[in-house]
């Protein structure tokens, strides 16, 4: 949701907003919306005030004119009804098409309608070179035992997995090696709920939209001789949904700003709409692990921005502490959702797929998520102010696998244990 107020100071920006992001609103209709909601807000407050003073006008006539004046409050009353009946329509449409405004991209952020136009900005550690024929992760971890696809698709179907072994052990370790660096570093660890309501998705800007339909809903329970009824719980593709909720409806103390969360949780997609792509191995799946990055600011861009470089500079940390080659780049405005100021993706060298691969994002939304979710703060003079939120992957698993994998075997087959990982697998060096 935006500040209503600049739209109408400025609705060009807006609109070139809505065509550099390519979504499908119009900023002309929604002010022309808000401008009818204006007048009829104005005229039904009219008429109540008028139904209110001759209520109590009413009492104080008698015979004749009383019931004349009855009889016209009765049709007075019923084409009231009928304004109320008008403007509760168009505020349902105002509310609801607000949901669907963008907010404006930096001036920095590249025009391009998707992911093709994300322009690189930094490139770290050097490829791997083999003296032998390098295996894919899936030809590994079969070979290892630490992997079974097949068994996984069997009980879950398609995009179904099971780490198994060292394969379970060494997911487990990324994972805790990343929460203890963001530990170290005075970030606030959640376990939040692994469901949420559609609140928490609404108000973290996942629905309404294109994203709604790679969230699972969860119905009632599973009894065959009762139909399902629906919970109205959905499961999170990321604890961003209920980390960044957990301040909803809440006024914080400006001096306790930043808040820097690192919510861990199993994350669920659909993943709608990619139908025979990667298909093969543990890049696009159902079910995986993430630690997620979540920071609630004060209201100013520049402040923003430097907690952009800091949760940024974490992932990086991660990363070069894993000795994996990668590189930042700046998503285009297509290819960053309509909430969102700023975002870079750090995608990962995988010699599987020759080319980096996308593993970790990075988004700043400035209020977007605050006036959805209704969180403030107050400042040094006593005024409210919506926070600002930021978002960014720490770590998730098993797709840092792939490189972790596949840049870590050796020529006999075997995976060489990267060596921050060591301590949280008892001091293994290798598995196999």
């Amino acid at each position: 949701m935006i500040d209503l107020d600049a739209l109408r100071a400025n609705p060009k920006a807006y609109e070139k907003a809505v065509k550099d992001k390519f979504l499908d609103v119009s900023v002309k209709d929604f002010l022309k919306l808000d401008e009818d909601r204006k007048e009829k807000l104005v005229r039904v407050e009219e008429m109540r005030a008028k139904k209110n003073e001759v209520s109590k006008k009413i009492p104080t006539l008698k015979g004749a004119e009383k019931e004349k004046m009855l009889a016209e409050m009765k049709t007075f009353s019923d084409d009231l009804k009928t304004e109320e009946t008008a403007l509760n329509s168009i505020e349902e449409n105002w509310k609801a098409m607000q949901l669907d405004l963008p907010q404006i991209p930096l001036d920095s952020v590249p025009v391009g309608k998707d992911d093709e136009s994300n322009e690189e900005v930094k490139k770290v550690g050097d490829l791997p070179k083999f003296k032998f024929d390098p295996k894919d992760h899936v030809t590994l971890g079969e070979k290892l035992d630490i992997l079974d696809i097949p068994r996984g698709v069997k009980m879950a179907g398609a995009r179904s997995y099971v780490l198994k072994g060292d394969g379970a052990r060494l997911e487990m370790a990324v994972l805790q090696f990343s929460l203890d660096k963001l530990r170290e570093k005075g970030w606030t660890q959640f376990t939040p709920p692994y469901m949420a309501t559609y609140d928490c998705f609404m108000g973290t800007g996942f629905f309404p939209g294109v994203d709604q339909e790679n969230i699972y809903a969860l119905g009632g329970q599973a009894n065959k001789d009762d139909p399902i009824e629906s919970d109205n719980l959905y499961m999170v593709g990321t604890s961003e949904v209920t980390v960044a909720s957990y301040h909803s409806g809440e006024v914080l103390k400006e001096e306790d700003l930043p808040l820097r969360y690192a919510g861990y949780s199993p994350c669920f997609r659909r993943e709608a709409g990619t139908y025979g792509k990667d298909t093969k191995g543990l890049y696009r799946i159902h079910q995986f692990q993430k630690i997620e990055q979540v920071v609630l600011c004060k209201a100013d861009q520049e402040e923003g921005l430097k907690m952009f470089n800091e949760i940024l500079s974490n992932a990086e940390d991660v990363m070069q502490a894993l000795e994996l080659p990668y590189r930042i780049v700046t998503n285009s405005t297509g290819d960053m959702g309509k909430g969102k100021i700023f975002m870079q993706d750090i995608e990962t060298w995988m010699p599987s797929r020759d080319s980096y691969g996308e593993t970790h994002s990075c988004s700043y939304l400035g209020d977007y998520q605050a006036r959805r979710l209704n969180i403030k703060y107050e400042d040094a003079d006593g005024n409210k102010k919506f926070v600002h939120t930021l978002n960014s992957t720490c770590i998730a698993t098993p797709r840092i696998l792939i490189p972790i994998l596949e840049i870590y075997q050796n020529e006999d087959g075997t995976i060489t244990v990267p060596k921050v990982l060591r301590d949280y697998m008892g001091g293994q060096k290798k598995i196999g």
